[in-house]
């Protein structure tokens, strides 16, 4: 048994979820309509007209990534998931790493998808004839009027993410229906109706402008395919912790569908000027061009559910990873205190909640909301790809005797992994070198490569210092072990599949 870092038994999350609750979780978290509505648009600026191609290449590794996250889930169900596999079978540093640097890019994501959920509404309240408020005119590009509209929204998603996560996946269920009937109507009715001759060239990978747009296309790609993994975030709270490997496959094979389908529609009815130039409010003008009003709004409220919803789904997943580095000292004891009430580590995620508007706030200094956007994307992409390798590496090392036993499930198990994270390595490395290279000064702009370069190094030069204070400070005995408080999978994986 691992040592209890509080002296007492850890902490436990109410197990009431199952595999349907997941890929509600999961669903949300990857917010499909805001990818489609937001995420098409920026990679277009950098690739033209070769989404398709970007989105079924970004998918390889990450299939390797999700085969990996599945395998290790199934032996070590834990809430800190990559955080324990990585420090088990990597290194305690390199583990604490990605429980840290996957927090802050969910903060960051939060930040980001704030300020769009406020772009939506103030892009509606224009669709129904308000267009100032009180002598101020209402500007749905203003990164300041859409962070002020969006952080109240976030209050109010992370009180309801606090009650409980059976009650957040209900209502994340009903909005993903709703944003899913409106993305397959008007997506196939574009695809049908769309004035833009189909291309084969859009399939093309090698007919994208040069290698660093092609490096920083399959980055922005990954960053649309993010939260899949909120699946496993969840997977001490699901009934069976199998369902939750079932909610993440399940979630990036419809993510899979979805981009394909919304890249070609957007494709069909967009020129290239039009998909790079409308950002944030990409996704409205979509409707605009294949209906009139009052129908032509529902890609937008569509694109504001999915908002929402993914603000609620980014809170969620955090305060369990948090929660599982407080059972192991690693962070403070306010993350892992679990609610009598509702069961939830309800004080984390009021201050996740807290963190993620603090962030919003600083996003201030970026007065557009596009190019906030674009910096935003850019530093999550890079740390997630991160993220993601390492969590792969780990399922390698760890299965590696397949290869001796059974060569098949070692490919699966072993090299397949491996290959998707020499991919994501590879890609990282190579557009951090590209943005150091491209300028020679720092500017706080979108366009400036010191400046896309300094978001995600904060990140990791963060976590190395909140790892030292853990170890040296906290002496947590999670940097003897890497093992989490929670981590007798087999004993777990029994009591829970009975």
């Amino acid at each position: 048994m691992t040592e209890k870092p509080y002296g007492v038994d850890p902490p436990a999350l109410r197990k009431s979820l199952g595999v349907v609750d997941g890929v509600a979780i999961a669903a949300s978290s990857t917010a499909a309509t805001t990818s489609i509505g937001i995420g098409l648009g920026v990679t277009a600026g950098v690739v033209g007209l070769h989404l398709p191609a970007i989105m079924l290449l970004a998918f390889l590794p990450i299939l390797g990534i999700a085969g990996a996250y599945t395998r290790l889930n199934r032996v070590e169900p834990n809430a800190g998931n990559g955080y324990v596999w990585v420090g088990r079978s990597l290194n305690p540093w390199l583990g604490f790493l990605v429980g840290w640097v996957s927090i802050v890019a969910t903060v960051a994501f939060l930040a980001y998808t704030t300020a769009v959920t406020g772009s939506a509404m103030l892009q509606l309240a224009g669709q129904a004839g308000v267009h100032e408020v009180a002598g101020l005119a209402l500007d749905p590009g203003s990164t300041a009027q859409t962070t002020a509209v969006g952080i109240g929204v976030l209050v109010a998603v992370t009180f309801t993410a606090v009650t409980g996560i059976r009650t957040a996946a209900r209502l994340q269920s009903g909005l993903l229906v709703f944003e899913y009937v409106v993305l397959l109507g008007f997506c196939g009715y574009g695809i049908v109706t769309g004035p833009h001759p189909f291309s084969l060239s859009w399939f093309d990978p090698f007919a994208i402008p040069s290698a660093t747009a092609l490096a920083q296309g399959l980055l922005l790609s990954v960053f649309c395919y993010w939260g899949f993994e909120a699946a496993f975030t969840v997977n001490e709270e699901v009934r069976d912790p199998r369902d939750a490997s079932r909610a993440g496959i399940i979630t990036l094979v419809t993510m899979l569908g979805l981009f394909m389908l919304g890249s070609l529609a957007f494709q069909r009815v967009l020129s290239e000027e039009e998909l790079a130039g409308h950002g944030a409010e990409g996704l409205a003008f979509f409707g605009e061009r294949l209906a009139s009003q009052p129908l032509a709004a529902l890609p937008l409220v569509a694109l504001m559910f999915s908002a929402v919803a993914s603000l609620q789904a980014g809170v969620i997943p955090t305060a369990r990873g948090m929660f599982a580095m407080s059972r192991d000292r690693t962070l403070g004891p306010v993350w892992s205190k679990v609610s009598s009430r509702y069961g939830t580590p309800a004080a984390g995620t009021l201050l996740i909640g807290a963190l993620a508007t603090g962030v919003a706030a600083l996003a201030l200094v970026i007065p557009r909301l596009a190019d906030m956007i674009m910096a935003t994307v850019n530093a999550v992409g890079i740390v997630v790809a991160l993220s993601y390798a390492l969590t792969a590496l780990a399922a390698a090392v760890r299965f590696r005797g397949l290869l001796r036993e059974d060569w098949r499930q070692g490919i699966r198990a072993v090299v397949l992994p491996s290959l998707s994270a020499a991919a994501l390595l590879g890609l990282g490395g190579y557009l951090a070198h590209s943005f150091y290279t491209s300028t020679d000064h720092l500017e706080v702009s979108a366009d400036n490569g010191w400046f896309l370069l300094l978001a995600p190094t904060l990140m990791i030069a963060s976590g190395f210092v909140a790892a030292a204070w853990a170890k040296w400070v906290r002496k947590s005995p999670y940097f003897r072990t890497g093992r989490g408080t929670d981590a007798d999978a087999p004993q777990l994986l029994a009591t829970t599949s009975r």
